[in-house]
């Protein structure tokens, strides 16, 4: 395996990593129950 090849599997990996860090980030941070949002669209509400 040369090493420009592994450099790319290297760099797709911390990619991979940081992509699932910030999507485990974002689950986490949303408030658990339900949501009520009101708006120029009107009402909405979600439950979690």
């Amino acid at each position: 395996m040369s090493r420009n090849t592994l450099y790319l599997l290297l760099g797709a990996l911390i990619v991979v990593v940081i992509g699932f860090a910030i999507y485990a980030y974002q689950q986490e941070s949303q408030p658990d129950g339900v949501q009520i949002e009101l708006n120029e669209q009107g009402l909405s509400v979600e439950g979690n």
